[in-house]
């Protein structure tokens, strides 16, 4: 396939127009013309550069990019060493911020619903992000937290009381604790994300409602991992997901 007739379908089926991002999403660094082998994964790291270099692949698809806001954008030191990977064998480093985490069917919120047998029923937080639904039955925070783990390979912490009665429950993939208030407000039993900050705690102690931090990383590998499978079904590409581990 075409790179850029990729980069076009990629970006008409997750609608990155429509997004405020802290990074561009897209075609982010350009190599050879003709995509036929994908490597998929979570972030642009050397270990996932290395291992796309091992297997061959023309491109490289993630959630995690490069060139965000706020950074030195200098390309010096680790940051010239990974461009330069990609530069030297013409690998093409496609990325999805904001526009994977939201999409209906293939995003990370989508597929965590999906994989934990969660029932979507709205969406909130900047820009839909963040999502409302239930638990499959009544659970109790422990259970769920029991659940999380089986599904994502992964123990989350829970702060909470692990009795407390569980049904219905926002989640948002990644670093989005900072939408547990607006969880808290809209009548959640129990909020999930990736990651958990140390106003976190209190808000979940003060209000009852339980926190589950189940890992940035273990929340955020299910939307490559359907985008790339959507590729290889749609256009007969020869598409791996490869998770390079990281235990936050």
């Amino acid at each position: 396939m075409n790179r850029d007739e990729l980069a076009r379908y990629l970006d008409e089926t997750l609608e990155t127009a429509r997004f405020r991002d802290y990074c561009p999403n897209g075609l982010q660094v350009e190599g050879r013309p003709e995509v036929r082998r994908i490597v998929a994964g979570v972030t642009a790291s050397q270990a996932l550069i290395a291992a796309a270099i091992e297997r061959g692949a023309d491109a490289i698809l993630v959630h995690h990019g490069w060139f965000w806001k706020g950074e030195d954008g200098r390309i010096t030191g680790l940051r010239k060493a990974r461009i330069g990977s990609l530069l030297r064998h013409d690998i093409n480093l496609y990325a999805y911020h904001l526009p994977l985490d939201a999409h209906p069917e293939l995003g990370n919120n989508a597929q965590l619903a999906a994989r934990l047998g969660w029932q979507p029923e709205g969406r909130f937080g900047e820009q839909d992000i963040a999502w409302l639904g239930r638990t499959a039955a009544p659970t109790t925070a422990g259970e769920l937290a029991t659940a999380i783990a089986a599904g994502l390979g992964r123990t989350p912490l829970l702060v909470g009381e692990p009795s407390r009665p569980v049904a219905r429950i926002g989640w948002c993939s990644g670093g989005a604790q900072g939408y547990f208030e607006q969880a808290i407000a809209l009548g959640v039993d129990a909020y999930i994300s990736g990651e958990i900050s140390e106003p976190t705690v209190h808000l979940a102690r003060e209000s009852g409602v339980a926190y589950l931090a189940a890992g940035h990383h273990a929340t955020e590998r299910f939307g490559a991992t359907a985008l790339a499978a959507h590729l290889a079904a749609r256009f007969g590409l020869d598409c791996e997901f490869i998770d390079i581990d990281n235990p936050v």
